[in-house]
């Protein structure tokens, strides 16, 4: 009965589709679809099988399904409810189908349509969804798995597409369609399936081994796991050969090539997929225990993954240790990592374990471990990491060495460009080598002497290509070096070698400092000698090479590296390869090559064009190099020379002859003239470096090179001044005068020594050079000459300024007729000529080259030939010649004319004009105030510009400091130049700040200012100069406390440079880079030295001395204020010691009733005050010396003692711990016994301390005060015989016996014998020990102040000129002998409270407590990679909020609960006490953004139109309950403020309002609280989702 109806029904509906189906045009109700849905599925189940219930159902899928499916794209949110209606309703037609043919177009048709949704990104999330469904419903039809064909065809376009989808739509491709596929198929074509899914991803890896292949290759490796690793309950090997069964992965290299390559990845995601697999392949490994081995090509007894049954508890308990490992790197938490890091050591013990063939488990897997921890975000993690794998022993083998090749040349080397690696190790002093460099230099001889010969090269040739590809910085790449310069000798390196290194000399060092830098290139230059393969490269691509180590910085004549360079052309001359493959090898001497080149060189064509610019000065560079090298190199044949033995002539010959011939063979090809020069030119800046480097005087080679080229001098001479006079005409002429003049200025500084030639050149050469010049300027010719005539002129006067031609020579005396050019009285009225006088530029018709490069360049021409008449000028102001009227108003034009100069000129070119401006400044500044506060602010702002540019910022700093800091300005009073005295303290107080960032400004400013305030010459001491000092006493109270910038990548810079010098002459580098004067510590040094040569005895001295005695109480009382703790080594500690250093130096120079009335009571309020240990010995010491020197004010140090207990606490140790050293103190007073009774008594009110520590130091005082015999015993015969002290005696013996009863108590025993041990109540003596050596050096070195802070003698000995009058050594040693002692004095006093707290902070989060230290700037990780799906999109935006407590709480919250930022009205609530204390540490963790109130509007319009959902949390009329509410995952929560809520104009921006529902009567919660319970409300069902998916 019911069939009939249902076919009654049928047929009805067949009469009349409008009844139960739908029009074309319009979506239907999911409800229709469902009731045709269970309509066809009731049919089914009748049995019905009719064709025309086939028929019916093919109508149902082509006319009503596929046109539906086709339509709902359009109306995005109706289809997304019809869509799994029409797709059962597809499925269910499709299921009883018979047309298969039909089926397989329907199927090809979605696939087409699934390539083009995947294809384009204009395309909605809901099509591609769309197109999954359907593929799902046909994949799976039983008839289209039956379908080989087709079915595989679907799975190679699902994977095709896989690899180019994100990862939420690859997962729903691996969901709905791979997962159907697999469901629906048989057991055989399961098998089938699996294969080709395999085989596809892991070639697809093999191909294209990126990070992105790998994670998306993981993805579904992780989801097909379950299929691949099931055994099918039976215990044996998966793969028959009887049988076609799955493949097994442990079987497959790629497979384990993918796992370790997810091991390494970036994202932690993909790190817990490689995991997981690896888990899984060991688990199925132990339940089958079979036996398994994949051996690599080449590695036949290395396996990649094995399990051997006989070895199952060992492989087990490796791989537990191995993803334990894994798992807790993930942390990135050093106290979380460090602990199981042994684990490391025994996984390298198990790898190296068996035989070879015989190792369990392929080393590779370590290789991963290292890699992990290389990627650490936190530096300590890294830094264990390189450590470990520089001392694995693993490298010592062969095969080990060979397979690891490619991993120590890749991500190890990419590892060691970090910096921070580099940093001294704790017990480390400063200049020695980091621990992490002498493990290299050990790892590095130990790797390439395992590697196989044949491979050795090519891994040195693919580590050099390293250093050129990527990024190093200065102090890297210098340990590398030095590590690669350690190997042994052998030939490695051919011609692609060198030029791979010559790439990496290019291009990576050109950016470092200038001593590290040359460092390095002596280390590479040291390597490419001893691993070249001279029998593989030629002469000429030996000296090719060698042009790029700069002479200037390492490889200099003279130096130990030209030493050895000589010794190794020297050996191997002979053995180096043809230049030309058909000439045959001879034993060519390196002169006879250098010769030969020499006159190749010189060859040039007679018909050359004499109007073309000046040849490449590389080529004249490369054969100085080897003329050079070559002179050595005979010269040290001594045995083979005779005495009258010419080769140096011979070598040398046709460039004497073309040199000789200059003055009189006019048709010389000017190309050739320019050759011989250039090659002159570099020949002796060659020669001169070496005898600045400190070359010996006696260097018999190059004295003989400097008189052959003597006897050239003349006609070069002759030749130089007949073109600079009038010759040089073309464009081109101008870089040519370059030339010219660059020998003249080189002729000059390596001759004036030679009688004869200074003579000429100064009764002759000069002058005659000089007038022609004149001459020339003095008419108007072309440009070009004038250019040139100014720049020898200019050249002139800086010979004449450097001294090397004599003040009344005829020389300087023509010169001197240079002011005609600059000033006429020939007017009226007087008027100024040529300044700033322009250069114009030539018109195109003048000029054969229109497109000339010195034409093109034309403005730096001009600017050189201002540049040219101020140096001209300043020659003049420093000769005495005036170059204005006396008058006040042309001095002043000519300062105007300056200040304009400074304002045209490139920053670069303007040393000259401020020169000038320094010479002239006393004529303007008393009568032009204005003008001057104009110049120091322009020229202010020109250095600062120039700060990023070495080269240039350390002239133009010494002439600005010159300029501004003149003697003149300095002696000015307020009231004489209010606004210019003003701009000076302005400007020293930026230079201040600028030296705390770029060490060596402040040595600049100091040097100059003591020298002005107090030359050396005692004749030109004056008043004024010391009234000037007092005027600016701030940039002597800042040089007092100056030292090391407290900045870690600049700190690790100065060790780094310290460790190179200390090298000596073994690093080349120290022999030829100029040592800068930039110490952090000279200028404490300059302004201690300044201080020692004050006389006390004069008065405005003694007034010197006194102000800034009071300036520096002044600056420890502000410092004790504004911190009331600081910790060990801290910028606030450092300060601190600096200053009670200088006032201890001080305090033997002042006048006694000075220290009573202003230092004593200051110094004793120091003594209250919390101070780290340093300064708490440094204050007891002054204090000891004040009272020592008045005896009669001891009445204050009593009063201490007598202080409010509150305030003392443990500060009374101070006190305590001068009365140790009473006996300093008591041979100065007049009542020795009373003072001795009132000593011990006392002491013996703080014997009974509640505190530890104040009865320790008590009853050391009361020990040693006690101990005075003499005094006890006369005290005893005032009172009246022995039993007159009675019961006082009593007392005091009891506590001595207490004292000596606390060495059976355990630690008390142990801190009582410390403290009698330590230095400052042992050893130290405050008179006999008062040096400088004691207070600058032994006393922070004992009292654990950091290294860096530590000065040692031989600075003061050295590079000050300090008082002799002043003890600078300590005549005992004993106290300079001693080590630091266990014990060191704390003070907690307020903050004894505070430091437990601490220690319970330790137990919450101990990572918090060190990594302020270890890692400053460890950024916030990135939590969403750590914790994989479990991170949320959640954003906190708090910056209505401004209570620090509800922040610190905040924050806590969201870094728990896996927020991903928090967003705050300031960054600045990080540093307060209130937010760390509520926040424990989790700021560490949390990202945090800063976003002004009132840039929260287009912040929240900017993350609506990034898809966030903006909620708010406020009671409204709208909102809904939080109970009820359902979290978007892209959620923004915008927090209210804590009284007012969200303010109405963001109210209007809000997707929705969310409110708590409570019960109680005050309707309201904190607003930490609130958002905690709607933070974990998100999580709660966002945590729930991403675990079942």
């Amino acid at each position: 009965q019911t069939l009939s109806v249902i076919n009654t029904l049928w047929v009805h509906t067949s009469l009349y589709p409008s009844a139960l189906l739908w029009p074309g045009s319009a979506l239907p109700e999911p409800e229709r679809v469902e009731s045709v849905t269970a309509l066809v599925a009731e049919l089914i189940r009748s049995g019905e099988r009719s064709e025309r219930l086939s028929v019916r159902l093919q109508a149902l899928i082509w006319d009503q399904c596929v046109p539906l499916l086709k339509t709902m794209s359009k109306q995005e949110p109706q289809s997304r409810q019809l869509l799994p209606a029409v797709c059962a309703l597809l499925g269910l037609c499709v299921g009883q189908s018979s047309a298969d043919k039909s089926l397989q177009v329907l199927l090809k048709n979605g696939i087409k349509l699934f390539l083009d949704t995947y294809g384009k990104a204009e395309n909605h999330e809901f099509d591609f969804e769309r197109c999954i469904e359907v593929m799902a419903v046909l994949l799976s039809s039983q008839r289209i798995s039956e379908s080989p064909s087709l079915a595989l065809w679907s799975l190679s376009c699902t994977l095709s597409s896989i690899k180019r989808l994100s990862e939420a739509q690859a997962s729903k491709v691996i969901v709905r369609l791979w997962f159907t596929s697999l469901k629906s198929s048989s057991e055989e074509r399961r098998v089938d399936v699996l294969q080709h899914v395999w085989e596809d991803l892991l070639s697809w890896h093999e191909r294209e081994d990126f990070a992105a292949v790998t994670a998306q290759a993981l993805l579904c490796l992780t989801a097909l796991s379950d299929h691949l690793f099931s055994t099918w309950g039976q215990k044996t090997p998966i793969k028959d050969q009887n049988c076609r069964l799955k493949p097994d992965p442990r079987e497959s290299r790629a497979f384990f090539r993918v796992i370790q390559a997810g091991l390494q990845h970036r994202d932690g995601v993909s790190r817990k997929r490689a995991l997981y697999l690896l888990k899984r392949c060991v688990t199925l490994s132990e339940e089958l225990d079979a036996a398994v081995g994949v051996s690599e090509p080449g590695e036949f007894g290395l396996c990649l993954f094995r399990w051997i049954p006989e070895q199952k508890s060992v492989l087990r308990e490796f791989w537990e240790d191995y993803a334990l490992l894994l798992e807790t790197l993930e942390e990135n938490q050093i106290h979380v990592v460090r602990p199981v890091l042994n684990r490391l050591d025994v996984l390298v013990e198990r790898t190296a374990a068996g035989a070879e063939g015989g190792r369990p488990v392929h080393p590779s897997w370590l290789l991963c471990v290292y890699q992990r921890m290389f990627h650490s975000e936190n530096k300590a993690v890294m830094k264990e990491g390189v450590d470990h794998l520089l001392e694995l022993r693993l490298f010592q083998q062969p095969g080990f060495a060979s397979a690891s090749s490619q991993f120590v040349v890749g991500p190890f080397m990419e590892v060691l460009t970090e910096s921070s690696l580099y940093h001294r190790s704790a017990g480390q002093a400063m200049g020695e080598c980091p621990e992490i460099g002498l493990k290299l230099q050990r790892f590095m001889v130990t790797f390439f002497s395992s590697l196989p010969e044949e491979h050795r090269g090519l891994v040195l040739v693919q580590l050099f290509w390293r250093l050129g590809s990527q990024h190093w910085c200065a102090v890297p790449l210098l340990f590398l070096s030095q590590a690669l310069s350690r190997l042994s000798p052998c030939p490695l390196l051919t011609v692609d070698g060198l030029q791979v290194l010559r790439e990496a000399l290019r291009c990576t060092m050109i950016t470092h400092q200038v001593l590290l830098r040359g460092a390095t290139q002596c280390f590479l230059l040291h390597s490419t000698l001893c691993l070249m393969d001279v029998s593989a490269v030629s002469l000429d691509e030996v000296f090719g090479f060698l042009v790029l180590f700069r002479a200037e910085e390492s490889l200099c004549r003279g130096s130990a590296l030209w030493r050895e360079l000589c010794d190794w052309l020297l050996a191997n001359e002979g053995r180096f390869s043809s230049a030309e493959a058909s000439t045959t090898s001879t034993l060519e001497r390196i002169s006879a090559h250098s010769s030969s080149r020499l006159k190749a060189f010189l060859t040039v064509l007679a018909c050359s064009d004499q109007t073309d610019s000046i040849p490449d000065p590389g080529e004249a560079e490369l054969l100085a190099r080897a003329l050079l090298l070559s002179v050595d190199l005979e010269w040290s044949r001594k045995e083979e020379r005779k005495p009258d033995d010419d080769r140096l002539d011979q070598l040398l010959c046709p460039l004497l002859d073309v040199l000789r011939r200059l003055s009189t063979s006019v048709y010389l090809p000017l190309c050739k003239t320019d050759k011989s020069l250039q090659l002159m030119l570099r020949l002796l800046q060659l020669l001169g470096g070496c005898s600045e480097a400190g070359k010996e005087n006696e260097d018999e080679a190059a004295a003989a090179l400097t008189r052959l080229l003597l006897g050239a001098v003349e006609p070069v001479h002759e030749f130089i001044l007949r073109r600079l006079s009038g010759e040089l005409q073309e464009l081109c002429d101008v870089d040519r005068a370059g030339l010219y003049l660059s020998v003249l200025r080189e002729l000059v500084r390596t001759y004036s020594a030679v009688p004869s030639y200074l003579s000429n050149l100064q009764k002759n050469f000069v002058s005659r050079l000089a007038v022609n010049c004149m001459r020339i300027l003095s008419r108007p010719p072309e440009q070009v000459q004038r250019a040139v005539s100014m720049a020898t002129l200019a050249l002139l006067c800086e010979l004449a300024q450097q001294g090397l031609l004599a003040p009344k020579s005829d020389a300087v005396r023509t010169l001197c007729s240079l002011a005609d050019l600059f000033y006429t009285s020939s007017s009226s009225s007087s008027s100024l000529q040529c300044f700033n006088q322009p250069l114009l530029k030539p018109s195109a018709s003048d000029s054969r080259s229109d497109d000339s490069p010195v034409l093109r360049d034309w403005g730096r021409v001009a600017a050189r030939f201002i540049r040219d008449q101020w140096t001209c000028l300043s020659f003049l102001q420093k000769v005495g010649v005036p170059v204005s009227p006396a008058e006040t108003t042309s001095a002043t034009e000519a300062f105007q004319a300056a200040l304009e100069a400074v304002s045209l000129l490139p920053s670069d070119l303007v040393l000259p004009v401020l020169d000038f401006m320094s010479s002239s400044l006393p004529q303007v500044v008393l009568y032009d105030e204005a003008l001057c506060v104009e110049a120091v602010g322009v020229s202010w702002k020109l250095v600062q510009a120039l700060s990023t540019n070495a080269h240039d910022f350390w002239p133009a700093l010494e002439a600005f400091v010159r300029l501004a800091f003149h003697r003149s300005v300095l002696e000015l009073a307020d009231s004489q130049s209010p606004k210019l005295t003003a701009s000076i303290r302005q400007v020293a107080r930026e230079l201040v700040e600028l030296s705390q960032a770029k060490s060596g400004v402040m040595n600049v400013l100091i040097q100059h200012c003591c020298q002005t305030w107090l030359p050396s010459d005692p004749n030109k001491h004056t008043d004024a100069a010391i009234q000037s000092a007092i005027n600016h006493l701030d940039i002597l109270a800042e040089a007092c406390v100056y030292g090391p910038v407290f900045r870690r990548d600049q700190r690790l810079i100065q060790e780094v440079q310290t460790y190179v010098e200390q090298l000596g002459e073994s690093c080349a580098a120290n022999a030829v880079v100029s040592s800068e004067n930039r110490d952090d510590q000279f200028p404490r040094l300059c302004a201690l030295a300044f201080l020692s040569r004050l006389e006390p005895s004069d008065g405005l001295q003694r007034r010197l001395m006194e102000e800034l005695v009071q300036r520096l109480l002044r600056k420890d009382e502000e410092i004790s204020k504004s911190k009331v703790r600081y910790y060990s080594n801290s910028m606030h500690h450092r300060v601190k010691n600096r200053v009670w250093q200088s006032l201890l130096l001080l305090l033997p120079r002042l006048r006694p009733e000075f220290v009573v009335r202003c230092v004593l009571v200051p110094v004793c309020e120091a003594g209250f005050c919390s101070n780290q240990a340093s300064v708490k010995y440094l204050i007891e010491w002054a204090l000891i010396l004040i009272l020592h020197q008045n005896p009669s004010h001891i009445r204050h140090l009593w009063d201490c003692f007598s202080t409010e207990q509150e305030k003392t606490k443990t500060s009374i140790c101070t006190f305590l711990s001068v009365l140790v050293h009473l006996d300093v103190l008591l041979p100065q007073l007049d009542d020795k016994v009373a003072q001795w009774r009132r000593a011990v008594e006392v002491i013996l009110l703080w014997c009974f301390s509640h505190n530890f520590s104040v009865r320790l130091y008590a009853l050391l005082a009361l020990k040693r005060v006690w101990e005075m015999e003499g005094l006890q015993a006369l005290a005893e015969y005032q009172q009246g015989g022995p039993s007159a002290l009675g019961g006082l005696a009593t007392v005091v013996q009891a506590c001595l016996r207490q004292a000596e009863a606390m060495q059976n108590t355990g630690n008390a025993m142990k801190n009582w014998t410390r403290i009698q041990e330590h230095f400052f109540f042992s050893a130290f003596h405050p008179l006999r020990d008062y040096s400088a050596e004691t207070i600058f050096h032994t006393f922070p070195s004992l009292s654990e102040l950091a290294d860096d802070e530590w000065v040692p003698v031989w600075k003061f000995e050295k590079l000050v000129d300090f008082h002799s009058s002043f003890p600078l050594r300590n005549p005992s040693r004993e106290l300079r002998e001693l080590q630091p002692g266990d014990w060191v004095q704390q003070d907690r006093a307020e903050l004894e409270q505070e430091e437990r707290w601490a220690e319970v902070q330790k137990k919450i989060a101990p990572w918090r407590l060190s990594v302020q230290e270890q890692e400053p700037q460890l950024m916030a990780p990135q939590r969403a990679a750590r914790l994989g799906k479990l991170t949320n999109a959640l954003l906190v935006v708090a910056s209505l909020i401004d209570k620090p407590t509800n922040l610190g709480g905040l924050c806590r919250t969201c870094e728990i609960f896996g927020a991903s930022a928090l967003v705050l009205d300031s960054l600045r609530h990080v540093s307060d006490r209130q937010f760390q204390a509520l926040s424990v540490s989790s700021e560490l963790w949390l990202p945090l953004q800063e976003v002004k109130p009132t840039e929260l509007t287009d912040f929240l319009q900017l993350k609506k139109r990034d898809g966030y959902c903006i909620v708010g949390v406020e009671q409204t009329a709208n909102s809904q309950s939080l109970q009820d509410y359902r979290f978007p995952e892209k959620t923004l929560l915008l927090l209210g403020n804590e009284r007012e809520g969200i303010p109405a104009n963001l109210l209007q921006l809000l997707d929705v309002c969310v409110e708590i529902p409570q019960q109680g009567v005050t309707r309201s919660l904190n607003v930490h609280v609130s958002a905690a319970l709607l933070v974990w409300e998100y999580t709660k069902q966002h945590l729930g989702v991403s675990q079942d998916s």
